[in-house]
Parts: C-alpha cells; sequence; structure tokens
C-alpha cells in the first residue's frame, strides 16, 4: 500500500501546480502575537482536516514548501499549517534565555490552534519539531494523532549530551565536532544567539509522560539515520505508538516521497 501510495506521489507531484491544486488552495502568510507578547510568522493553506507542520532546528516553516509531504498533504485535501517557531525565520527572536522556557514553543503552537478555532487537529514534526511534538501530546488534548520524524529516545533524557554541546557551541565554546554547524549558522546569517537560547531551554519529555500519550503516534526515520535506532524503542514508550523505517538518512528523509507516503497514510487513517 505505501509503495503504491509513493508511486502515486511521485506521478502527481510531477503536475504542474495549477493542475494539481484548486484555486481555494490559497497560501496566506500571517502573523499572529503569542502568550508572552512574541510575534509569530505562520501560513495557512488548503481546507480540510487541520494538520500543524513543526520545523526543525536551523530552518522555518518555509522548508515544509520544499517537501513532498506538504504537496502531497494538499492534494488529498487537507489544510496545511505552518509557522516559524520563535528565534527562526520571520517569526520575532527572542534574545532572552527565559523566552524559550516552561514550553514556551509548544505554547506557541498552542494558541495558533486556538487563534484559527481549531478543536481538533493533527501534527507532524521532524527533528528537533519532533521534541516540540512530544510536549503537546502531553499538553494539548486537542490532538487526535501525531507524527514524531527523525527522532529517537534521546531527547526524553533531560540531561542529553547533544542539546548541552549545542548550546555551548552556539555560545562561542569550542566544541570540535559542531565547528562545521556553527560555521553554516553564521554563513546562512542565522540567529546565533536565539538559537543558542533554543537549545538551552529545549524541553524533555520522560518516558513516564509518554506513557501517558494516548492519542496514535507515528515514529518514523530514515534506515541511515542513527537517530531512528531507537525510533522504535520510542514509539513502545506510547500506547498506541508505532515505528515506520524508510529508506535515506536525516536531512534526506524529510523530503522525500516515501516520507510523505508513510505520514499521509498514517494521518488518513487516524
Amino acid at each position: 500500500m505505501k509503495k503504491y501510495l509513493a508511486l502515486l506521489l511521485l506521478l502527481w507531484l510531477k503536475m504542474p501546480v495549477a493542475k494539481a491544486f484548486s484555486p481555494e488552495a490559497t497560501d496566506s502568510l500571517l502573523y499572529y502575537t503569542s502568550f508572552d507578547g512574541t510575534r509569530i510568522h505562520y501560513t495557512v493553506k488548503g481546507s480540510g482536516k487541520p494538520v500543524i507542520l513543526i520545523h526543525g532546528f536551523i530552518v522555518d516553516g518555509e522548508s515544509w514548501k520544499r517537501t513532498a509531504l506538504y504537496d502531497a498533504l494538499l492534494l488529498y485535501g487537507f489544510r496545511v499549517i505552518t509557522l516559524d517557531m520563535r528565534g527562526n525565520g520571520a517569526s520575532d527572536h527572542p534574545q532572552d534565555s527565559t523566552a524559550y522556557l516552561h514550553d514556551a514553543e509548544a505554547k506557541d503552537v498552542m494558541e495558533l490552534a486556538s487563534r484559527l478555532g481549531l478543536q481538533h487537529y493533527q501534527v507532524v514534526g521532524y527533528s528537533r519539531g519532533s521534541i516540540i511534538t512530544a510536549r503537546l501530546l502531553v499538553l494539548d488534548s486537542r490532538i487526535s494523532s501525531a507524527v514524531i520524524g527523525g527522532m529517537g529516545t534521546a531527547f526524553t533524557n533531560p540531561a542529553w549530551p547533544r542539546r548541552q554541546q549545542f548550546y555551548e557551541a552556539l555560545s562561542g565554546k569550542p566544541v570540535p565536532a559542531l565547528a562545521t554547524m556553527v560555521k553554516n549558522v553564521q554563513q546562512a546569517g542565522l540567529d546565533q544567539r536565539a538559537l543558542a537560547w533554543m537549545q538551552f531551554g529545549q524541553p524533555a519529555t520522560t518516558p513516564q509522560e509518554l506513557a501517558k500519550v494516548q492519542q496514535p503516534v507515528l515514529v518514523i526515520g530514515g534506515d541511515k539515520d542513527e537517530d531512528n535506532d531507537t525510533g522504535g524503542s520510542l514509539a513502545a514508550m506510547m500506547p498506541a505508538g508505532m515505528h515506520g523505517t524508510v529508506t535515506g538518512d536525516h536531512n534526506s528523509v524529510v523530503r522525500s516521497a516515501a516520507f510523505a507516503a508513510w505520514v499521509l497514510d498514517f494521518l488518513q487513517h487516524h
């Protein structure tokens, strides 16, 4: 079934946009003021069942528009919502560490859902976006199902060493293994200070919290992504968790038709 969907997606995605989507599926560029006064940029496209896409680290909401999934969701009648998480893209970039604490990013998403009048919605996160998605599963009962992409069990540890290493590297401390990442941030003109505070305030969701999540959750990653090595274990922490693997590494999977097929099939049936 998923192989069939992947093939179907590939065929449709080769079609001109004007043929693939109806005139009603216009892209609106909008802003709202979140719970603490932070201005958040978001877009809404299409109509139908709402799904919020949460991007990863060192990218923004526009990154979803370069994926097969984004086009597939519109094609199959979803209302697709993206946002630039605080500190990214066209949203405000708070320079105070406290702006990224106490589930601030998850609260931004919840505020957006409220502003849009969503009684129920689905969420797809990838990489760091999956860490925020996990928090939403704990905090917001309006979520009917969710996808955690490109992430294993490591983020469930509040003392995750990689999070601390990223924070130190982005704060200017020498971390040789992350020197290239910092260089890329600087060359791209990204807000290094804001990115550091994101890592400083990055939340953990414990196995005990995940055990209380009743919604269906798909955990999916690439066969060449080391984070996916524990994806099955992460799925097993949740009563209705399930695990899938597609071909690719951490950066390529999210753009692939295979990932889109898995996620689309899951969202349609849950």
